[in-house]
C-alpha cells in the first residue's frame, strides 16, 4: 500500500470520527467552531515554527482546508508524513 493511500484512508476515518464527534456535542456549532480555529492556528504554527523540527507545511488550499475540516489530527498526520 502507497503512503498516499494510506494518508487519504486515515484522513477519511478521521473525518467521520470528527463528524460524529460534533453531532454528539451538546453544542454543535461551538464545538466545530474551536475545531475549525485550533486546526488552522495549529498550521499556522507549523508553517512558521516547523523549521526547527523538520516539517514545514505550506499554506496552500489543501492544508488549509483540510486543518479547518479535520483540526488538529490532519496536521498532526500532515507532519508524520513530513517526517517519514
Amino acid at each position: 500500500m502507497k503512503m498516499e493511500q494510506l494518508f487519504y484512508i486515515i484522513c477519511g476515518i478521521t473525518a467521520i470520527i470528527m463528524l460524529i464527534y460534533y453531532i454528539r456535542r451538546k453544542r454543535r456549532f461551538l464545538s466545530a467552531f474551536f475545531g475549525i480555529f485550533s486546526g488552522f492556528a495549529a498550521l499556522l504554527l507549523v508553517n512558521r515554527f516547523g523549521g526547527f523540527i523538520g516539517a514545514e507545511l505550506p499554506l496552500n488550499i489543501f492544508n488549509v482546508c483540510g486543518s479547518m475540516v479535520l483540526g488538529i489530527p490532519f496536521v498532526a498526520l500532515m507532519i508524520i508524513i513530513n517526517i517519514l
